[in-house]
């Protein structure tokens, strides 16, 4: 790859929201690294040109190397700020950590346009790999989260999408790559259900119905948008592009939350002030109805980074 030329993105990073999705975690077989790193390359670039076959479906996706194989898979150069989970935990809050090799995010308007490449490519990674964890997510109404409150609204419009999501020449190996975290939440619907409408929205900071932020004075400290809500110490907000969707079935339910960014200090900074707070007790309320069963740490590298390993 010539330097001057610009790495393309995986697609599904910056994508606009979709009807479906698929969440795939695999693990590495021990000793099949070689023959892995061309398949993923393969993998990469067979997402990217599906993403012009079904554009009529918005199909896209991405593949992302987990934060604990990334040196034995890639041993040569590591992304600057990769690092495992952050685990943590605080009272009966916790936000667990649990590693994956790979992770594979597929998404598309048509729920049987995913199964069938999701099949595709856990057989071009048959041998190879392990699948761990595989989870199937949906869009709610108009793009809720099942605790019936909108998901998403303070994420990047347009443009602005790449420069929160995409490392750019400060880690110039890695433009247009990014750092994802995923966690699995299983809410405790019965429980917040039993709430009144007032009491769900002063948890959030948002009115339920129309989706208007509370004015920031009357926003409690224990409010989950007080809570992410950040700056840095330049004043700047600290943002992230989610590509969060709802899972499940009746028995267990939730939120498959994913976060992208050219950082991940943003996300660690987030979770530390919704599990521990501000320092005078006021933590995350909205934890105290939904729990996170996994955490899992990644970096999805440009196709073009990828494409070095295609040949091995």
């Amino acid at each position: 790859m010539e330097p001057q030329t610009m790495p393309r993105e995986q697609l599904g990073i910056c994508a606009e929201i979709n009807l479906h999705s698929v969440y795939l975690m695999f693990n590495a077989i021990e000793g099949e690294e070689n023959h892995l790193r061309p398949c993923i390359a393969n993998v990469a670039e067979y997402i990217h040109e599906l993403a012009d076959q079904y554009g009529d479906s918005a199909f896209n996706g991405f593949v992302a190397i987990g934060a604990n194989f990334w040196d034995t898979f890639y041993p040569a150069a590591r992304p600057a700020l990769l690092k495992p989970f952050p685990a943590m935990s605080k009272d009966n809050r916790e936000a667990p950590g649990l590693e994956f090799d790979l992770f594979v995010q597929l998404r598309c308007d048509r729920y049987d346009v995913l199964h069938l490449v999701a099949n595709e490519i856990n057989q071009m990674l048959e041998g190879l790999v392990e699948l761990m964890e595989e989870e199937r997510g949906f869009r709610f109404m108009d793009s809720r989260d099942l605790t019936g409150f909108v998901d998403g609204t303070e994420n990047p419009k347009g443009q602005h999408r790449q420069q929160v999501a995409l490392v750019g020449n400060e880690d110039i190996g890695f433009k247009n790559g990014s750092y994802a975290h995923v966690q699995k939440f299983a809410h405790d619907l019965s429980s917040w259900q039993r709430l009144s409408v007032k009491k769900q929205e002063d948890i959030i900071g948002r009115t339920k119905s129309d989706n208007i932020e509370y004015a920031s004075e009357d926003k409690p400290l224990t409010s989950h948008i007080k809570r992410v809500n950040l700056k840095n110490d330049q004043g700047e907000p600290m943002e992230i592009l989610r590509q969060s969707m709802p899972y499940g079935s009746l028995k267990e339910q939730g939120l498959m939350f994913i976060s992208l960014c050219h950082t991940p200090d943003y996300f660690e900074k987030m979770l530390h002030s919704m599990v521990h707070g501000d320092g005078a007790g006021n933590h995350d309320h909205l934890m105290n109805f939904t729990h996170a069963l996994t955490g899992s740490s990644f970096f999805v590298p440009s196709v073009d980074f990828l494409a070095q390993f295609e040949e091995e």
